[in-house]
């Protein structure tokens, strides 16, 4: 009986950890041609706060277009696609329940319980790429997990969600 109480415990504890696991999805337009397009530019999202993770996020993207061939000009100079990012953080809530002690109430026992409830941040971003001439959204990418106290950390898990984001851009037609 002991040993069943212990799976259901592990159980409980790697559900809550596949529960705020990062998640990537990708989405675009498959009658996009993404071949004819070679510029961008940055347009107005909804940018983080922290100026410092704000450049962190946008010199993360720009690094990735780069590499796949793709040149920022600034606007006005008639780029093909706009670039907008949108980033928020959120809370989650986790309730934790202790049994110490007894059988515990499940069994009819004397076993006292304490539940504990945290607040665990989520970052979420979502990187949006349309076609700057006909205004019309191409290409989307979003991502989530829960954020650390560590910036050295949270920078691993933005360039992680980033790499996985655009490993596959441009869409191939």
């Amino acid at each position: 009986m002991k040993r069943l109480g212990i799976v259901l415990s592990l159980l409980v504890f790697l559900g809550g950890v596949a529960a705020v696991a990062q998640r990537v999805n990708v989405d675009h337009d498959r009658s996009a041609n993404f071949q004819q397009f070679k510029t961008y530019a940055w347009a107005a999202g909804t940018p983080v706060q922290n100026s410092i993770w704000d450049q962190r996020i946008r010199d993360g993207i720009d690094q990735r277009l780069a590499a796949r061939g793709f040149q920022k000009v600034q606007p006005g100079h008639d780029p093909d696609l706009f670039v907008i990012y949108h980033g928020a953080t959120t809370q989650q809530v986790q309730m934790n329940t202790n049994t110490m002690g007894g059988w515990g109430w499940r069994w009819g026992g004397s076993g006292m319980a304490r539940t504990t409830v945290d607040q665990i941040p989520i970052g979420q971003l979502t990187v949006d790429i349309g076609d700057a001439r006909t205004q019309r959204l191409l290409w989307m990418g979003s991502s989530s997990d829960t954020l650390s106290d560590n910036p050295s950390r949270n920078e691993r898990q933005l360039n992680r969600a980033l790499d996985r984001m655009f490993r596959n851009f441009p869409p191939r037609p």
